[in-house]
């Protein structure tokens, strides 16, 4: 485990020391004691959290609070409207593929619609046990090895999407949101009316907004590694500076100078140094970060 400073956030963080068995599954430990509003970043995940310590977090949405164990679908965060907070906080946070999140959740992320909704809702009493034992384990691999095993077991009983939605995501997310979305269905050998169809009911979201999503989600990663707003709108593939000022805006309701010192992301490169978290380990990763936060190592 090591400690990330960021103002006047510290958190602990542990990595798993194996890969997850599910590809497209990662998962990531914090230990919180004083954790003040902090602004969710969109990612082109679901994202769920399965709280065990003595406080619970706190996410304050345009719908009300969410407290407790949570899944939200891609994108949670988007215009800035949502925080995150709370004390004493302990929790696994596991990232999913779009693409294998409908088999281990047992809803499809459409039905998410990019709210946060209480994992209880969807999975009834074994949210318990399940929180229960992660508490009664003595340490964050255990914690890691018992989260993983679960989700496998949901994950090997669950739907699959159809193999042509997997691949034009992985399409997406391969080139990093520079796909271009009206190739997709063809080089799938689909009509764009099914593939648009298809994709936006099993993944949660349509190919465009998801294009937009993985770009958006690189560039901000740059951004937060010190590289000027110039040069990553131009190698991100926007048209101009202007376009990524508004893109950043829509997507968190914060400039690009502002994106850039936000914890939220700055933590990604501890507690997902690889940023592999979209589709599994085929898939080239994000830029790692070049700015890292103080750091230090603690016992596991």
């Amino acid at each position: 485990m090591r400690t990330f400073m960021h103002g006047a956030a510290v958190w602990d963080v542990a990595c798993p020391q194996r890969p997850s068995r599910v590809a497209g599954l990662t998962m990531a430990g914090f230990r919180v004691r004083n954790l003040p509003a902090l602004r969710m970043i969109p990612h082109p995940a679901v994202t769920l959290l399965l709280e065990f310590g003595a406080g619970s977090p706190v996410l304050d949405c345009a719908a009300g609070q969410q407290q407790g164990s949570l899944v939200a679908g891609p994108g949670l965060g988007a215009g800035g409207a949502v925080r995150a907070r709370g004390e004493n906080l302990e929790c696994v946070q596991v990232r999913l593929s779009p693409v294998i999140a409908r088999a281990v959740l047992g809803v499809s992320p459409t039905d998410l619609d990019g709210a946060v909704v209480s994992l209880g809702d969807l999975w009834g009493r074994e949210v318990s046990r399940i929180c229960e034992q992660l508490g009664e384990v003595s340490s964050w691999q255990a914690r890691f090895a018992l989260t993983d095993a679960l989700l496998a077991r949901r994950h090997e009983a669950g739907p699959l999407v159809d193999p042509e939605v997997a691949w034009a995501w992985r399409r997406i997310v391969g080139s990093r949101g520079l796909a271009r979305v009206d190739g997709l269905a063809a080089e799938v050998g689909w009509s764009r009316k099914r593939l648009w169809s298809r994709f936006r009911s099993q993944l949660g979201v349509p190919p465009k907004r998801a294009v937009k999503l993985v770009r958006f989600d690189h560039a901000a990663h740059r951004l937060v590694a010190g590289q000027g707003a110039a040069h990553v709108a131009a190698d991100a593939g926007y048209a101009d500076q202007p376009h990524l000022h508004r893109d950043i805006m829509a997507f968190t309701g914060a400039t690009p100078a502002t994106v850039a010192g936000e914890p939220f992301l700055a933590v990604d490169d501890l507690a997902w140094p690889d940023r592999g978290t979209l589709t599994g380990p085929h898939v080239p990763s994000g830029a790692r970060l070049g700015r890292r936060p103080e750091v230090r190592r603690l016992p596991l």
